[in-house]
């Protein structure tokens, strides 16, 4: 893998059977991620976003090619080790939160370092950290329901960094907002990607957004192209 590259996919192939048909969605893709770096996937509903998104973070297998993280191949790995590296080297942020409405903000973002094997301490102190980073620390005993949009939207990307990531997958993470929140949530997003020397990817139909990351993709035929 070249310097400072995080993720990098080969050949990737990836296709559905509907019926008696043969549906391929990704056709010998070959994209890379560097640290520090956010790209934006700017593509039209159903070109297979979210399938780039699910194969490149290890939540479905590649049918041809590999996804190499950090210099290892994945695309081969057994559901348990596929997990293990989901749990501790890649984030994801979705459209909808996803909170856990019974726990407060803090306890949703510590509930993965917890899994992870990190004392109770530890990780209140690391999910308080993310949570001042995020501009919300006042917020962090308030639940899913008593926070605004943005504010959950804050939580779930502090969630989905708390277990200090090297890729961060992101689906529309703005797309259930206004654009006044959207802007801010980009904005804190932004710098903790910056931060931290993340590699992101981030799926996204807001253009104005887009133009504001290190470079824009998008999927034509199944392949990753500048966009």
């Amino acid at each position: 893998m070249a310097a400072n590259v995080i993720i990098e996919l080969k050949g990737v192939e990836r296709h559905y059977v509907q019926g008696s048909r043969k549906l391929t969605i990704l056709n010998g893709v070959d994209f890379s991620l560097k640290r520090g770096e956010m790209v934006a996937l700017v593509a039209p509903s159903g070109a297979g976003k979210s399938t780039l998104l699910h194969t490149a973070g290890l939540l479905e297998r590649p049918d041809a090619g590999d996804v190499i993280l950090s210099g290892r191949a994945c695309g081969r790995l057994s559901d348990d080790e596929r997990t293990a590296i989901r749990r501790n080297d890649i984030g994801f942020v979705y459209q909808f939160h996803h909170l856990l409405p019974e726990f407060s903000a803090l306890e949703n973002i510590m509930m993965p370092q917890l899994v992870k094997g990190l004392p109770k301490a530890e990780a209140s102190a690391r999910a308080a950290q993310l949570l001042d980073y995020m501009q919300i620390g006042k917020r962090g005993h308030h639940r899913p329901s008593e926070l605004s949009g943005g504010e959950q939207q804050r939580v779930a990307i502090a969630r989905a960094v708390a277990n200090a990531p090297l890729v961060l997958m992101a689906d529309e993470p703005t797309g259930n907002l206004d654009p006044v929140t959207a802007g801010y949530v980009f904005d804190a997003l932004s710098a903790l990607v910056k931060q931290s020397g993340l590699a992101a990817l981030i799926a996204t139909h807001n253009h104005e957004l887009a133009a504001r990351m290190d470079r824009r993709v998008t999927l034509s035929d199944g392949k990753v192209i500048p966009f």
